[in-house]
């Protein structure tokens, strides 16, 4: 997810949980979801830190947490953007920090206009296309440089999410008023865009009482500065949203606000589902990204390399993005070995480009309307696991071929004979046309490798044994796969195969079974010299000439000095407190990103107590107890030429070295599509108007109007009372993501095992639910019944003039396994955040029975009666535009386009 500072704010867990003098929990079941991670907070807390969980739902973390704060899920960033208020209507920023390292002091284009003289809209919003155009958000002076942007097409291929990492094209010459008092500056700009965030708005919109809000502002706010750091956590709680990246920005904002970023005991930290999802971003399963957080090529866009790595490499930037470049030579050379020549643009002419939205929502449509022909799945079951399980099932249902890797037979591969969808006849087994491979895959310690965890930490894995029978790695399955298709291959002369005929894809391989060398491939991702084969210690030593290559540049030094740097594992009682020889984090092993932050300007620790890397005059060199996220002998003292760019335009006091202007972001004048600043609108379904604007919901969020994805109605529409309740979804302790891996394991199954929903006890009373009985939840999308637990542990919330109930639902089962029952995410729809396209998974309007849901036609018959009292039987076209003009014009019939 994009935030302020560039490269996803993820720090080091030990050195920030354990280091802070205050822990803020938010979006996230810690204790019971990331309890390995946990431990560090906990051990926070026995020196006397004070933590806070913020949450629907109290939990395991609320019972360990120093205060519980309820909060109405889809309102975070109302929540967190009074926090920023209390801030700066109380002058309680870090100050010296804040002018020194952030652009609190840059000055915006006149034309910027505001959510608050728009009734909820920035300026440059185009209702035809439902986008921005950014030109009046950019800095004074700027205006021209996003004049050529096309962001229907950004927001088609998630383009932000690229912007996380290599940065907008902003030039660092900014115009700047060191006094903060200049009207358009970006502290004011802050200022005036949060005023209204009040404690009584926070109250009226979270139903968070005021004492409850007062008390964590004044322990933010007094456990950073100077000597002091407070540690922001998140997980998928917060990005699981329609304004998902906007919520990680306000977290991100506070931080830098309050100094608490590259500092120990500070960042933002984001909590992950899975042991290596982080890995999974580095070299990534995302459509849109290539490894090291290089973008995908677009055809409308880039049409030649010079096309693509200029589009990286923005000319008068700050930054070591100015290299780009090489990380892209280096790329293409490991994809394509000896073919790929300068004169040839590293075999550019190959690379896969995106022409639109390739997400896997836009695909589940297109396997509906029969566009997409085979799939392979892995790692995931989307059957059950995924947002809007009947689209998803509906989809693999109309496919030629679906492939399945996976260690048990989950529902992703048998959904054509036990789904619910067969229940109610829309699926009939003796006439699905998708033939099905199942494949048994081996697990995580029947196979060699690394995990990247979420402190951007790779630790090599031994295998501890054989996987049994015909189960095999997932390098096996694909490296054969592609052997065996080059094989086929071989004698032909069509142009359109030699992409496939020139890949280097040659590994060695070991065993009966011809397993490929992870070692190799982990060799091949650090990089090495084409000349010598010597492999390089640093992404500084990648070249943009074809003599070095290098499969992913931010894990350059991984390999270092021909030694496998992530299978280290030196005791912490060896070594000091940020155990430096413990695995290998990327860049270049440093710990905590944006380091040079800990320092002040003339380069000294700003507290002894809080002190992490400073500069060394007589060493002439920065030092520390972390690799300094520096160029480790530029001073402080330094300052650029009025014609540098690239690295030597980094002064000796930009800590924020990926950035164009090199300063943390408090405002986004490009990079992100819904805004330069978080604002707060309601989720895509809600009971309640928003209480901040007219316009209700994000106006450029991605929406699939599509019958099999109906939405609900939501204020100024009628008929919302007919799902009167908001449900929301997590996860347990004891299942772990879609149930794939512990269904079907007795004694994990056996702690939980079936499924259930939380309901308060006022609720219970309210719809005739009685504990331990069943009940079932419905939405226009399907129906959920499982175990009534009416618990205290959700809160009605007071919210605007009535009363708000929560359910909670977890969402690991399915049909298949040991335990068995509904899947919670066949209850929500397909609403996306417009930068990285990802689903609104954590708030929806519902309605809650007593009773089990009916059984085959009487389920849809069910439905429908649901769907024709809220108006949307067959479909549901949201008004996109509510703001109070385009209100009254929906109240009189007319609704905007």
């Amino acid at each position: 997810m994009g935030t302020s500072v560039g490269r996803g704010g993820a720090t080091n867990f030990q050195q920030d949980l354990a280091n802070a003098d205050c822990i803020i929990i938010e979006g996230s079941n810690m204790a019971e979801c990331h309890p390995v991670g946990f431990q560090w907070a906990m051990a926070a807390k026995e020196r006397g830190a004070k933590i806070f969980h913020v949450d629907p739902r109290f939990t395991r973390t609320s019972a360990l947490a120093s205060t519980y704060v309820p909060i109405r899920a889809g309102t975070d960033i109302a929540f967190l953007g009074g926090v920023i208020n209390y801030i700066l209507s109380n002058e309680l920023d870090f100050r010296e920090y804040v002018l020194a390292y952030t652009n609190a002091a840059t000055i915006v284009s006149e034309d910027f206009r505001d959510t608050e003289d728009l009734d909820g809209l920035f300026s440059g919003y185009d209702p035809d296309t439902g986008v921005y155009d950014p030109v009046t958000w950019q800095y004074q002076g700027h205006e021209p440089q996003a004049a050529a942007r096309d962001t229907v097409i950004e927001r088609e291929t998630a383009s932000p999410l690229q912007h996380e990492s290599h940065g907008p094209g902003v030039s660092w010459r900014v115009d700047r008023d060191e006094t903060l008092r200049h009207p358009r500056c970006v502290y004011q700009i802050l200022k005036r865009h949060f005023a209204r965030y009040t404690p009584e708005v926070v109250e009226q919109a979270c139903g968070i009482p005021r004492e409850k809000f007062d008390e964590v502002c004044r322990a933010w706010t007094e456990n950073s500065g100077r000597d002091r750091t407070t540690a922001l956590v998140y997980s998928v709680g917060w990005t699981q949203h329609s304004v998902g990246a906007q919520y990680i920005r306000t977290g991100a904002i506070i931080q830098l606000l309050l100094g608490n970023i590259g500092r120990p005991g500070g960042g933002v930290l984001a909590l992950r589902g899975h042991a290596s999802i982080q890995g999974s971003t580095d070299i990534p399963t995302l459509f849109n990204l290539l490894p090291g957080y290089l973008p995908m090529p677009v055809a409308q866009l880039h049409p030649t390399y010079s096309d693509w790595v200029t589009s990286i490499c923005h000319p008068k930037q700050k930054g070591f993005w100015h290299h780009a470049p090489a990380y892209c030579a280096s790329l293409l050379k490991a994809y394509w070995g000896e073919a790929a020549t300068p004169d040839n643009d590293f075999c550019y002419g190959y690379m896969p480009r995106l022409t639109g939205d390739h997400g896997i929502y836009k695909q589940v449509f297109d396997m509906i309307d029969g566009k997409i022909k085979g799939y392979f799945l892995m790692g995931q079951n989307p059957a059950v696991g995924s947002m809007n399980g009947r689209a998803q099932r509906l989809g693999m249902a109309n496919l030629d071929w679906l492939v399945v890797r996976d260690l048990f037979e989950i529902e992703s591969a048998t959904w054509w004979k036990n789904s619910v969808e067969v229940e109610t006849g829309e699926i009939v087994p003796t006439e699905c046309r998708t033939e099905v491979f199942f494949i048994p895959a081996a697990s995580h310690v029947e196979k060699e490798g690394t995990f990247t965890q979420t402190q951007r930490l790779l630790q090599w894995r031994e295998k501890a044994l054989d996987p049994p029978g015909d189960a095999r790695s997932d390098l096996w399955f694909f490296y054969h796969l592609g052997r065996i298709v080059r094989q086929k291959l071989a004698g032909s002369t069509l142009p359109r195969d030699r992409a496939i005929l020139d890949l280097a894809w040659d590994y060695p391989t070991h065993g009966p079974h011809d397993e490929p060398s992870a070692d190799a491939v982990l060799r091949e991702i650090n990089g090495y010299d084409v000349k010598t084969g010597l492999t390089l210690r640093t992404f500084g030593q990648l070249r943009d000439d074809g003599s070095t290559v290098g499969g992913c540049w931010i894990y350059c030094g991984v390999y270092a000095d021909g030694v496998n740097q992530a299978a280290r594992r030196r005791p912490g009682g060896e070594q000091n407190y940020v155990a430096p020889e413990w695995g290998w984090a990327w860049p270049d092993n440093r710990r905590i990103l944006y380091n040079r932050a800990s320092a002040d300007p003339q380069g000294r620790p700003w507290s002894e107590r809080k002190a992490y890397v400073w500069w060394d005059g007589k060493k002439g060199c920065w030092d520390g107890y972390d690799q300094p996220d520096f160029e480790k002998t530029k001073p402080p003292s330094y300052r650029p030429g009025p014609d540098a760019e690239g690295v030597e335009a980094i002064a000796g006091d930009d800590p924020f070295i990926m950035l164009g202007d090199g300063k943390g972001w408090l405002y986004a004048s490009s990079g992100l599509l819904d805004g330069p600043m978080p604002t707060h609108y309601e989720p895509p379904e809600s009971l309640v108007r928003n209480p901040l604007y007219g316009q209700q919901a994000n106006p450029v969020r991605k929406v699939y109007d599509r019958p099999e994805n109906i939405t609900h109605p939501s204020p100024p529409e009628p008929h919302v009372g007919v799902y009167p309740y908001v449900f929301t979804i997590a996860r347990l302790t004891e299942h772990h993501t879609a149930g794939g891996m512990s269904r079907y394991v007795e004694h994990l199954a056996e702690l939980q095992p079936e499924m259930f929903f939380e309901v308060s006890p006022e609720l219970a009373a309210e719809r005739g639910l009685t504990h331990l009985d069943w009940g079932h939840v419905v939405t226009a999308r399907g129906v959920v019944e499982g175990r009534v637990l009416v618990t205290d542990r959700l809160t009605p919330l007071p919210v605007a003039d009535r009363v708000v109930h929560q359910i909670w639902l977890p969402y690991h089962w399915g049909p298949n396994g040991w335990s068995r029952g509904d899947s919670a995410n066949d209850l929500g729809g397909m609403v996306l955040d417009p930068n990285v396209l990802i689903q609104e998974g954590k708030c929806g309007t519902c309605d809650v029975r007593p009773g089990r849901r009916p059984q085959g036609r009487e389920l849809v018959t069910y439905l429908n009666d649901y769907r024709r009292r809220a108006g949307i039987l067959e479909s549901h076209h949201t008004p996109i535009i509510t703001t109070d003009t385009a209100a009254e014009s929906y109240r009189q019939g007319r609704p905007d386009k």
